[in-house]
C-alpha cells in the first residue's frame, strides 16, 4: 500500500509566506544544504506485474535511481508523458498497480489508462537509491533528471512532458516548477506553502534554520514560476488553508489556484486526475493551452 501523508498542515499554522525578490534558482545557487538527519531506505522497490509497469533505472545526480515506467506504447509516434510524485515518503515508490479506493486513489492510474506514458521515480535516499533524504531539496534535481531521461525515449514527445504530485509530492512539484520551466504544465494537489507546517515530518534539516526551511517552502518563491502551474485542494479536510494563503500572496499569472467543493485532501484525486488526463490527451503542441474553470471542477467533485 502507498504510504499516506500522515501530517496535514494544522489549522492556524499556515506560514505568512510572501513572494521573495530573488528567484529560487538564484537563492539555491552555491548553497550547500545542512542536514540534521541522514536517512536512507535501503530496500529494493517491489517488482510490478508484467505488462502494467516496468521497474527501470534512470541516471540521477548521485547515481542510478529506481523508477516505475509504463511499457512502451504499441502505437507509433511520440506520446505525452507525465511524472507522478506521490505523497507521504515521496522518495520511495511502492504499489501503484492495485486498484485503489476512489476516496483515496494515489496511484495516478488515470494517466496510464488514458494512454499517457507515466513515470514514477524514486528519489535520493529512497528504496536502494544512492544518497540520503534531503526533504524537498536535492530531490528536485532528481525530478529534473527523471524528465531528462523521459525526453530521450524515442516514443516520448519531449515538448509534452508534464509533472504532477500529491501532498508532500504536490509540494515537491510546486518547488520544481519554481526552479525550472522544464515542464509543459505542472499539477500540484494539496501542497503546503511552508514545509514547517508538516510539523517536522519529512524534514531532515533543522526546523529553526530559517534559510533551510525557506529554500524548501514553495510559498516564498511563487514569483519564480515561468510555466503553467495549477494548484488544487478540496475544501474539506486537508491543506485548504495553505492553498488560500498562497492564493492571497500570489501575483504570478502563471499559477492558478482552485479549491474544489465537496472533496478533501484525498478524495479530490480520482476525479481530478481523470480530468487532467483527458486534457493532456487533448493537448497538442501549438494548440490551445490547458485550462480549468471552477464550475467544471466543482461538478467533478460531486
Amino acid at each position: 500500500m502507498i504510504v499516506l501523508a500522515t501530517m496535514l498542515a494544522a489549522c492556524g499554522q499556515t506560514g505568512s509566506a510572501e513572494q521573495a525578490g530573488p528567484t529560487l534558482a538564484a537563492a539555491r545557487k552555491g548553497h550547500v544544504t545542512v542536514l540534521s538527519q541522514r536517512t536512507q531506505d535501503g530496500r529494493e522497490a517491489p517488482l510490478p506485474p508484467k505488462g502494467v509497469l516496468d521497474r527501470i533505472h534512470y541516471p540521477g545526480p548521485l547515481g542510478s535511481n529506481v523508477a516505475y515506467l509504463t511499457p512502451a506504447p504499441k502505437t507509433p509516434g511520440r506520446h505525452p508523458a507525465i511524472i507522478w510524485i506521490s505523497g507521504g515518503d515521496s522518495n520511495t515508490i511502492d504499489d501503484f498497480w492495485h486498484p485503489a479506493d476512489p476516496a483515496n486513489d494515489q496511484t495516478a492510474s488515470a494517466f496510464r489508462e488514458a494512454g499517457i506514458v507515466t513515470f514514477y521515480p524514486a528519489l535520493r535516499g529512497g528504496d536502494d537509491n544512492p544518497g540520503v533524504r534531503e526533504g524537498f531539496y536535492g530531490e528536485i534535481d532528481d525530478i529534473l533528471a527523471a524528465a531528462d531521461y523521459l525526453a530521450k525515449l524515442d516514443y516520448v514527445d519531449p515538448d509534452r512532458i508534464y509533472l504532477a504530485g500529491h501532498s508532500t509530492g504536490g509540494t515537491m512539484v510546486l518547488l520544481t516548477a519554481e526552479l525550472s520551466s522544464r515542464f509543459r504544465d505542472v499539477f500540484a494537489f494539496g501542497p503546503v506553502a511552508d514545509v514547517r507546517n508538516y510539523g517536522g515530518d519529512y524534514l531532515f534539516s533543522d526546523l529553526n534554520n530559517d534559510l533551510e526551511m525557506k529554500l524548501r517552502s514553495p510559498g516564498y518563491w511563487l514569483s519564480s514560476v515561468r510555466s503553467p502551474v495549477f494548484v488544487f485542494e478540496g475544501t474539506g479536510r486537508g491543506n485548504i488553508d495553505e492553498l488560500e494563503a498562497m492564493r492571497k500572496t500570489n501575483r504570478n499569472p502563471k499559477i492558478q489556484f482552485f479549491a474544489v467543493e465537496g472533496r478533501d485532501h484525498f478524495s479530490i484525486l480520482a476525479p481530478l486526475t481523470a480530468m487532467v488526463a483527458k486534457k493532456i490527451v487533448a493537448d497538442r503542441a501549438g494548440g490551445a493551452s490547458i485550462s480549468f474553470d471552477q464550475a467544471s471542477l466543482n461538478a467533478a467533485g460531486r
